[in-house]
């Protein structure tokens, strides 16, 4: 088991990153043409402005969320007199808000997708695959809200940070420390690790996009001259 640990969250993360990174430039440079959402929304309207916002809104909040909850040293939020019951129980909640919005928007777009004859003829395996995937990593994550509410002392929470910021800092030691996390925390992480995996093959390289397109915020305005 502890082998199997240390490969899943202490190997496992590097090999997700690498491809993230290096997958993501390769079709940059070689499938250019397939780097786009794949909209359907010329197909049918219906629902997907209500679904989009939901979901667009849900899956930031907690990206970001997570991102600023796990990479935060410790020391920090014991600077500012922050306790780690209360960080805990405001990342509850937040994630909880957050979650649930993402999860209306996600079941929005599903049914959407395959409700209708022409989306679902045009779907992918993979894009379903990719949903599914989704789905199933949000539901684990709002379902460790329950574990949690068990434990308020945010005692896992700060084994979670110190995994994440052994991770990120290239330590060797980054899986002991959530050896013994319940399942539910594992299987979270590994299906969101697996997300960066997928990332270059599938539709979600929109996203880098997405992020480059705020360098047009400081670009020079361009010159049209009359003839």
């Amino acid at each position: 088991m502890n082998t199997l640990n240390q490969f899943f969250f202490g190997i496992y993360p590097y090999i997700a990153g690498a491809i993230f990174l290096l997958g993501s430039l390769v079709r940059f440079e070689r499938e250019q043409y397939t780097w786009k959402s794949d909209s359907s929304q010329l197909l049918h309207r219906g629902q997907l402005r209500l679904g989009n916002i939901l979901f667009h809104v849900g899956i930031l909040g907690l990206f970001f969320g997570h991102l600023v909850g796990l990479l935060t040293p410790v020391v920090v939020w014991d600077a500012l007199g922050v306790s780690h019951t209360f960080k805990q129980g405001v990342a509850m909640a937040a994630g909880g808000v957050m979650g649930i919005i993402c999860l209306i928007g996600l079941a929005i777009l599903i049914h959407r997708r395959l409700s209708d004859p022409r989306i679902r003829a045009t779907t992918r395996t993979g894009d379903k695959v990719l949903l599914l995937w989704i789905l199933v990593t949000l539901l684990l994550g709002l379902s460790t809200i329950v574990v949690s509410a068990g434990h308020m002392d945010g005692e896992m929470m700060v084994r979670l940070m110190t995994w994440a910021q052994h991770i990120v800092t290239f330590r060797g030691d980054a899986a002991s420390h959530i050896t013994d996390a319940p399942f539910l925390f594992k299987a979270h992480l590994f299906m969101g690790l697996t997300l960066f995996l997928i990332f270059p093959f599938t539709r979600l390289v929109h996203i880098w996009s997405g992020f480059a397109s705020l360098g047009y915020l400081g670009r020079a305005w361009q010159l049209v001259r009359p003839r």
